[in-house]
This record gives structure tokens, sequence and C-alpha cells, in this order.
């Protein structure tokens, strides 16, 4: 039986870094008040000319190095981000031109802050199908291009960066379930409401930016985690001690320690990144994995849960043996 591991991560995170004290001096809100809601102390922003692709290439080259991979052993590239370089061509296919690699699928994928989840999915089932034996999977982001910097409600949360992780084919367990949501009914509770179909006019008035009802937001998301972990843990015949380590979404700390609190899971088995990456959307679960791999906690053999929740609504798992 074929299965799919990863065998390398990456991520990168762009130089320039707003702290809490920083925003200060833009809006109406304070170090106190947003450490306090969302655990945030400071986040990283894209430099002018800086693009979603360029943080890509960066945490996919070093991926293919920690799984000592040449770009021509790539067969898929999946990217996940909520903003593209361009309407097209994809994401991916700018990262692919960038690492010379021709003729293997490339494609982006949208499904906001769960869409490094979602892609990480659909990449098992392409290596477990044979479609593909080595995969890049990478989630993108320069969510601060999407910011009203004078609301203070949503330019406090976000930030940018590149997570990614290299795919592979195995005799051995990896990947051991995925699971993936959506309710579109949530739609009007987080969203960009501008889009290209409507015109370019729609981006107007404020249209082209992050949109959220942050307090309903929090209570689906906390709710439906919940749900996430009893399914992805009935799934798999396993309890919740069974688990060595939570790799959440990064978005507000009291949403992970509510995650942790109902898999009865100590805060010290949880990667927490949010102090210093804020939301990076869906680079934030493999940045918060490349980081506990890079600095050893995680170790070969140890059972991780990744989960995420992000507009649309959407929400997912990827539960996989290290």
């Amino acid at each position: 039986m074929i299965y799919s591991r990863i065998t390398g991560t990456g991520g990168y995170l762009p130089d320039k870094v707003l702290t809490n004290y920083d925003l200060e001096k833009i809006v109406d809100t304070s170090d106190q008040w947003i450490r306090e809601r969302t655990g945030i102390r400071e986040r990283h922003i894209a430099a002018d000319g800086q693009n979603t692709v360029d943080l890509a290439e960066q945490a996919a080259r070093r991926a293919l190095q920690a799984a000592g991979r040449d770009p021509q052993d790539i067969d898929l590239i999946i990217v996940a981000t909520t903003t593209p370089d361009r309407v097209f061509p994809s994401t991916a296919c700018l990262l692919q031109k960038r690492l010379d690699r021709h003729g293997c699928a490339a494609f982006d994928l949208q499904a906001v802050c769960t869409g490094f989840v979602y892609a990480l999915g659909v990449a098992d089932k392409f290596v477990r199908t044979g479609s593909a034996r080595c995969a890049l999977v990478v989630g993108s982001e320069t969510l601060s291009r999407v910011l009203d910097w004078k609301d203070r409600s949503t330019c406090v949360l976000f930030g940018d960066g590149a997570g990614a992780v290299v795919l592979e084919a195995s005799e051995e367990p990896g990947i051991l379930s995925s699971h993936l949501h959506a309710d579109g009914a949530y739609e009007h509770l987080l969203s960009v409401p501008g889009g290209v179909s409507q015109g370019y006019d729609s981006f107007k008035d404020g249209k082209g930016f992050v949109t959220m009802k942050g307090n309903e937001v929090f209570k689906v998301a906390v709710n439906t985690l919940g749900r996430i972990v009893d399914e992805t843990l009935e799934a798999n015949a396993l309890d919740k001690s069974d688990i060595d380590w939570l790799i959440p979404h990064q978005a507000n700390i009291r949403i992970i320690q509510a995650t942790a609190k109902k898999l009865k899971m100590p805060m010290d088995r949880v990667v927490v990144t949010v102090g210093e990456h804020g939301n990076t959307s869906s680079a934030s679960v493999p940045l918060a994995l490349d980081v506990a791999v890079r600095d050893g906690r995680i170790k070969a053999g140890e059972t991780l849960l990744m989960e995420a929740f992000g507009g649309g609504f959407t929400w997912g798992s990827v539960l996989l043996k290290f």
C-alpha cells in the first residue's frame, strides 16, 4: 500500500516586523488590548515589491533542502493562498517557473486559513493513488495587502509569511487521515466583499479589504474545531492521549487554548507561534510545523494533529505520523 509522508519542512517570514506598539501609532488600539484578546505581540509584513510567490519560493527551497530533494524531483505543486500574485497564471505556476521545474501539475487552492490543510489532504490523495510521488505543498500569503489599516478590529490580527512541506510516497504510514469541510452559509461573517467577476469597481469603498464579525467567528470556530477533533480521533480509533502534538491554525490564542482543552492536552504540547507571526492564514500551520521541527520539539514517529478554520467557512484537520 502506498502512503504519503512529510520528508521536509520550510518556512519564510519577511524581514519587516510590525509590533503592537507600532500599531498604536496607526490606529486606536494598545499592546495590552491586542495581547489579551489575541495573544499576538508582533507580525511580519512583506516589503514593497515582495509578493506571495517570493515568500513561497523561499519556504519551498528550504523544504526541498530539508528533504534532500531537487526541484526536478517534484511532480506536483500545490500553493494554498488567498492573496495570489495575479488573476492568472496561478501562483503555483509562477513558483514552478522560479524553481525551473517544467511539465508537472501545478495549481492554486483557495480555502483561506484552512488552505494548507486542504492542500495537504489533496496532495495526499494524489500520492496514495500513484498520480504523484513527490509533491511540494505550500501555504503563502501577503494578507497585509487586503487589510484596511484604519480598521483596528482586523489590521491587528494578520501577518505575511509562507510555509511548505515536501510530501513523498512511502511504504510507511505518514498521513493517516484528512477531514475537510465547508459551509458557505457563514460567508458574511468573514470575507473580502469585492471580486473580479463583480468588476473592478467592486473593490472600491473598502470592499477590497477583509471584513469580520469577530465575536460570531470566534464562537463558530471554537465549536467547529471541537467537532473536527472528535471526528479525527473517531476515524482513527484513537484516544486523546494518543496525540503527541497539536499544530493549530494560529488565529487567536483563546481559540487555540479552547481546542487544546478539548483534547485535554497541556499547552506545552501545542505549537504556538501566533505571538510572533500573527494570523498568516494558509501559511500559519506549515510555519508552525516548521518552527517546531527545526527547534527539535517534533521528532520522528510522533503523532501530529493539524487543524484550521477559515473564511467560507472552511475547516479541516490532518492526522499524521511524522
